[in-house]
């Protein structure tokens, strides 16, 4: 039989097994990660996967310990995801939007309509005729992007996405920056790169 503090330790480990924990959507595994996080690290660090919690943006996920200093590393636990072209790109594109939100002193959530994630993509896309054919491979990247938990469709605004503030954790400055300047030479080579 288990203690209330083995069952709170035992909760917080599935929960974060599970995906990325939100303090705003699932505060109660958020409090139990405050109170119960020296031993939920510890299980995490004897598989070699690393708890790492942001208290600012508020959000808690897991990822593989650097262990280079052992002569036989342990088999990855959480997996590498291998994606698509578009899907780096659409991540890369609202990193950076959620940097010039964050600049330009925006509160809250950076919310973008579908309308808006098809303009941010149709740029980069090959040119197609076929109106209805870019649409879908947008909304196809759209669906990814939010599978893997950085988009978030709004429960009750339809066509309405949050960017969550996750990919500020895989997408990081210099990355951001290393991509721009490419996003930059494909635009300017792009025919019609100068619409905006």
């Amino acid at each position: 039989m288990r203690t209330p503090q083995e069952h709170a330790v035992a909760t917080a480990i599935i929960r974060l097994m599970r995906g990325v924990v939100y303090r705003e959507t699932d505060e109660d595994t958020w409090s139990l990660l405050e109170r119960h996080g020296a031993p939920v690290r510890d299980h995490f660090t004897s598989v070699g996967v690393q708890v790492v919690v942001d208290d600012v943006e508020g959000y808690a996920y897991l990822r593989s310990a650097e262990d280079e200093d052992t002569e036989e590393p342990l088999p990855r636990l959480v997996r590498r995801r291998s994606l698509t072209y578009n899907v780096s790109l659409l991540l890369v594109l609202l990193r950076k939007r959620l940097v010039e939100f964050e600049a330009s002193g925006g509160e809250g959530k950076l919310v973008l309509t579908r309308d808006q994630l098809i303009e941010l993509l149709r740029l980069f896309l090959a040119d197609s005729s076929n109106e209805a054919r870019v649409v879908d491979r947008v909304d196809t990247t759209i669906r990814q992007v939010a599978d893997l938990g950085f988009l978030r469709q709004l429960p009750r605004q339809p066509g309405h996405w949050e960017v969550r503030r996750i990919l500020k954790a895989y997408v990081d400055a210099q990355t951001l920056n290393d991509f721009a300047g490419k996003l930059q030479e494909y635009a300017g080579a792009h025919p019609g790169g100068d619409d905006d």
